[in-house]
């Protein structure tokens, strides 16, 4: 996973140093020590609407049919709340979670404060959705910023992308490779997953980080895993699974679990109905 798993996952439960030594990126995963790696290109992607939590990334997120009054959304992955068992799917529970928002340039502007955690699972995706104590409106008026939109088309292979990480402050531009039609790292399976191109190479606390379409500017998928180690289907190993069950390894190749329907999930008053059409969420 981006925080990678356990990495980003650990690492995503410990403390920064800990940290270190885990991940999914994962948002996911993370395994010990990761190598240091390059400073990662800044692209004219910036930080508006990025946030940071304590062991993650995240983003202020809006849909087509936000409005301002309404209370205003941050997206993370499951990982972030904590490792949940595979088919576990956590609902409407209050929250007291706090984000440090950044302007573009990534400085802080603020803290943002939840109190709600609206859902979060890690069961065929890997995601959380928190409802802050803030509208849309206020956001823009308190701290000067705005929510990312989140594209409600799935995404195609060959756009360019960038992985915004609040935690690290840091973006990781590449292309979207492919799609792996089933993702398995550990005790969990994640379906049509976002693969990277090589230069994605995402470290521990990026997981829950968006990914950016860097011509819409749109959110198109959310950073969650990245095999580590060279290993299958492990945690921070996660493995691709085609139709007929062959199982490929991609060292080193980053994933991202897709966001296009989950706007189709969300309702007046920021509020989640999995009923609704075109939402994929499991229940």
């Amino acid at each position: 996973m981006t925080t990678r798993l356990r990495g980003h996952l650990i690492r995503t439960l410990l403390t920064v140093g800990a940290m270190t030594a885990l991940v999914l990126g994962a948002a996911p995963s993370t395994s010990a020590a990761a190598p240091t790696q390059p400073a990662p290109t800044i692209t004219a992607v910036d930080f508006t609407g990025i946030v940071a939590l304590s062991n993650c990334s995240g983003s202020v997120v809006r849909t087509p049919n936000s409005q301002p009054g309404d209370p205003a959304l941050v997206m993370s992955n499951g990982h972030c709340v904590r490792l949940l068992a595979a088919g576990e799917v956590l609902q409407n529970q209050a929250s007291t979670r706090t984000f440090t928002l950044l302007n573009a340039n990534g400085t802080s502007l603020g803290t943002l404060r939840a109190n709600r955690l609206l859902y979060a699972t890690m069961t065929n995706t890997d995601v959380s959705i928190y409802r802050l104590t803030i509208t849309y409106a206020q956001l823009q008026q308190q701290f000067g910023s705005r929510a990312l939109d989140l594209s409600t088309v799935h995404p195609t292979a060959g756009t360019a992308i960038t992985v915004v990480s609040g935690f690290h402050r840091a973006t990781y531009p590449c292309d979207i490779d492919g799609f792996a039609f089933r993702l398995r790292e550990d005790r969990w399976t994640w379906q049509d997953s976002v693969r990277y191109t090589a230069a994605c190479h995402t470290i521990p606390g990026t997981s829950g980080s968006p990914v950016l379409d860097n011509d819409t500017g749109q959110v198109v998928a959310i950073n969650n895993t990245l095999n580590e180690n060279a290993q299958r289907c492990t945690l921070d190993n996660p493995c691709e699974v085609d139709q007929a069950g062959n199982v490929t390894i991609r060292p080193n190749i980053g994933y991202a679990q897709e966001t296009f329907y989950i706007a189709a999930c969300i309702t007046t008053a920021s509020r989640i109905d999995l009923t609704r059409p075109g939402c994929q969420l499991p229940g």
